[in-house]
């Protein structure tokens, strides 16, 4: 089973050498080992000082895992699975899981690549449930009760949502599960930008908690700026699902890399203060890129985001999204990341606001579509 080239990853290599500045993150600036030692409590500290670099537990260290479920209302230990190769990793096993030949996923969309190029490799097809870009990148619930057929076994989700910053009701969100509950299909709830909410009433419940067949997936990456840690995990109550991913996983990493596991457990035990310093990055950066882009109305149209480090403007200049990426990144050494990477075709662009460097960088935008006009 290979899946088609991923374009996001493909774009990167291409690109992140080249230039100054990444405008299109999907992460926040990432924490220093320094710095998250700081955080360690003395228990943290101890097994840090004394970490044995053998094989770890294949489920995942059992204190790590207790720091996982503290982020959920109803889930145990043992409904925890810890995956050394993030987010990615869960959504590999699970599609694996879910998916056969002749099988059938909905997935919004647009969408992370995970989310619905393995499928198609595994023989299921998709229906994208494409969000309202004219109503707020609105969850259309009634296309989803409409694309649901007797062979859809799994419905993709990514809610606070990259590339357009999308944040259903908790309504909506619940409503959502309950299609899923009826038609008897799993939900896999990418929730990795979970915390990052502006308002954080707005925070959804995890998906996990709400159904006992649905699976949360979440990762060290993007709220708490530790993408290189690569932990990531899968939680559900469907002890089905557990068990097949957990059969699977034992064919891909295996375990988790030790030294990740603990740095992972000093960040969620100091979870509060990382996501708030996250948030405050992403808050900071917020009124500045709604000012540039909406400041800048003949060459942008600004679609503001709800929750997240992500915007996704629309290019309104009389050229294709790819070369204004390329002539920007070339001329000015910024890089936006193009709408086409998700095999979108109106000429948007991801901007990232999870990075210090945003401002510095909008500047240098300012200069190359100053020297245009």
């Amino acid at each position: 089973m290979i899946p088609e080239r991923c374009k996001v990853e493909q774009f990167f290599a291409e690109w992140d050498a080249g230039v100054e500045h990444i405008a299109c993150a999907s992460d926040v600036d990432g924490l220093s080992m320094q710095e998250l030692l700081e955080f360690a409590d003395p228990e943290a500290r101890a097994l840090w000082a004394e970490l044995d670099l053998g094989y770890t537990d294949t489920l995942g260290h059992p204190l790590l895992r207790e720091a996982i479920v503290e982020q959920y209302a109803r889930m145990a230990v043992g409904e925890v699975t810890v995956c050394g190769g993030g987010a990615a990793e869960a959504l590999f096993l699970l599609a694996h899981v879910l998916l056969k030949p002749g099988d059938h996923a909905l997935v919004v969309w647009p969408a992370f690549e995970s989310l619905f190029r393995i499928a198609p490799a595994l023989g299921a097809t998709v229906t994208p449930i494409a969000l309202d870009a004219e109503h707020g990148w609105r969850l259309d619930l009634d296309a989803v009760r409409q694309a649901l057929r007797p062979d859809t076994k799994a419905i993709f989700v990514n809610f606070p949502h990259n590339p357009t910053g999308a944040l259903p009701s908790r309504q909506e969100f619940e409503q959502l599960l309950a299609l899923a509950r009826e038609a008897g299909v799993t939900v896999v709830s990418d929730e990795v930008y979970r915390g990052l909410e502006y308002d954080p009433a707005t925070t959804l419940p995890a998906a996990c908690d709400l159904d006992e067949q649905a699976v949360s997936i979440g990762v060290m990456s993007k709220g708490y700026g530790l993408a290189g840690l690569r932990i990531g995990w899968l939680a559900t109550r469907n002890q089905a699902v557990t068990d097949a991913a957990r059969r699977l996983k034992d064919y891909t990493t295996v375990c988790a890399s030790a030294p990740a596991e603990i740095l992972s457990l000093i960040a969620l035990r100091a979870g509060p203060q990382l996501l708030e310093r996250s948030r405050g990055l992403i808050l900071a950066n917020l009124p500045l890129a709604e000012s540039f882009f909406s400041g800048h109305g003949d060459a942008f149209e600004w679609a503001a985001p709800k929750a997240g480090p992500m915007a996704f403007p629309r290019l309104r200049l009389p050229v294709p999204v790819d070369a204004f990426v390329a002539d920007v990144a070339r001329e000015k050494g910024v890089l936006f990341l193009p709408g086409t990477i998700f095999d979108m075709t109106d000429n948007r662009l991801r901007v990232g606001l999870g990075r210090s460097s945003l401002p510095a960088a909008l500047e240098r935008v300012d200069d190359f579509l100053t020297a245009r006009r």
